[in-house]
């Protein structure tokens, strides 16, 4: 039998100072005894790879993708202590590389997910994308890599898709298909879950969808994400800046439909409400949230379950769309009512930049030519020009970006891992390597 310790706290708040690396066999399970990506391809697993439960989180989180009950106990886990798990869009390895780097930085459980653009990015844009084939097949591509790396950083992850519109659902239908066959051989799916946007259809056929794709996906423990009311703003070819306002606001009554009518099904699902959320970047003060609007359909939805509403008066989890620009009093008053999850792409695209911009400034004189630099006419630029120096200033820089994300949501310190140890074997100059 596994034994271990169980903190119930605020956000981590009694994690120890530091984590050992010496783990003893009783916390152990390995890549043999637990299974997962490392016992199938017998890749090396040590350390935090290697443990079979976290000290402050329930027993089903393990290192690696969750899903099904495990997926469940770490958004229930979010919602009674108070924090939000941040879901960052990828388009490359390396996105992904940086978000798993900084959930463990941050001693947190992170969401990688995918939009169908950035699938299609993924899989290339050389591959024709008819019937979504390549959206399809970057999708699942991405998927292997985070199930390969995220057992390596030994941090929990969930494995998402993002916005789904009608036009775009027979690419989930597709990645639906990956997960089911996934299901037959390794009892777990290999998605997490799904976003289905039907916001822009009338509620009733919204609702009737989700139903339908939620009876699939419950088989094989995916959960659904629904959105309720519109996003605003423009992201991934979506543009809802110019919907009217009202739009942008759910209302507590059509909460409780979706909420009725899904419950019937499982309750494997999350709400994206609209409570005037935006998409894009935009400056402090000019996005207005309303988060008590969530705050009155928890209650709302509370009193109509009347003695069968849970005792924090907060049946319904809540998603976060738009949230850049924002003031961090709106995000956290929202996960006050609810919100586990929120969506982080505009400000991760500019970190990813920015790093990018930052590194050519700094070796400006040393990336114009393939030979000659301040340090002399015959002097070789390789390890300047190297891709992996960018694209390192881009991961280093996002995973900062990533720790103030990480802190807006009252998401630190969640595992019990304590700090973690600098890499080992990481190349240096003396190979080529810049310390950036």
């Amino acid at each position: 039998a596994v034994v271990a310790f169980f903190v119930i706290a605020q956000c981590g708040a009694f994690a120890p100072a530091h984590y050992s690396r010496t783990v003893t066999s009783s916390t152990l399970l390995g890549a043999k005894e637990k299974g997962g990506t490392s016992k199938e391809l017998d890749l090396p697993c040590a350390d935090e790879c290697a443990i079979s439960k976290y000290p402050n989180l329930p027993e089903s989180i393990h290192p690696g993708v969750l899903s099904g009950q495990a997926q469940m106990d770490l958004l229930n886990h979010a919602k009674e202590h108070g924090y939000a798990i941040p879901a960052v869009n990828c388009v490359s390895n390396s996105g992904i590389n940086a978000c798993l780097e900084a959930a463990r930085k941050n001693d947190a459980p992170i969401i990688i997910q995918f939009s169908s653009g950035g699938s299609q990015f993924y899989g290339g844009k050389g591959l024709d994308n008819s019937n979504y084939r390549a959206a399809i097949a970057g999708a699942v591509s991405g998927a292997f890599h985070v199930r390969t790396m995220a057992e390596q950083y030994g941090v929990p992850v969930i494995l998402h898709t993002d916005h789904c519109a009608k036009k775009l659902l027979p690419w989930i239908d597709g990645l639906l298909s990956a997960s089911e066959r996934y299901y037959e051989q390794h009892g777990e799916p290999l998605f997490s879950s799904h976003m289905i946007d039907l916001s822009e259809e009338p509620i009733e056929e919204n609702i009737e969808i989700c139903k339908e794709y939620l009876t699939r996906m419950d088989k094989i423990g995916i959960l659904l994400e629904m959105e309720l009311g519109i996003t605003g703003g423009e992201e991934d070819g979506v543009d809802n800046s110019d919907r009217p306002i009202e739009d942008l606001y759910s209302k507590p009554e059509e909460i409780y439909q979706v909420y009725e009518e899904l419950m019937k099904i499982s309750d494997k699902f999350t709400v994206a409400a609209a409570f005037g959320n935006v998409h894009g970047v935009y400056s402090p003060g000019n996005v207005k949230l309303e988060p008590k609007i969530l705050s009155r359909a928890q209650d709302y939805i509370s009193e109509k379950l009347g003695d069968k509403a849970p005792a924090d008066k907060k049946p319904v989890a809540f998603v976060f769309h738009g949230g850049s620009g924002s003031d961090v009093a709106d995000i956290q008053e929202a996960i006050g009512y609810g919100v586990i999850k929120m969506n982080i792409d505009t400000d991760t695209q500019w970190s990813y930049w920015e790093g990018i911009k930052n590194f050519e400034t700094k070796y400006h004189d040393y990336l114009q030519t393939q030979i000659g630099n301040p340090d002399g006419p015959d002097k070789p630029n390789k390890k300047y020009y190297d891709p992996r120096e960018s694209m390192r200033a881009a991961e280093v820089n996002t995973v900062a970006r990533l720790g103030k994300s990480y802190a807006d949501l009252k998401c630190q310190n969640i595992l019990g891992l304590g700090e973690v140890e600098p890499a080992d074997n990481v190349l240096g100059p003396r190979r080529g390597g810049l310390p950036v």
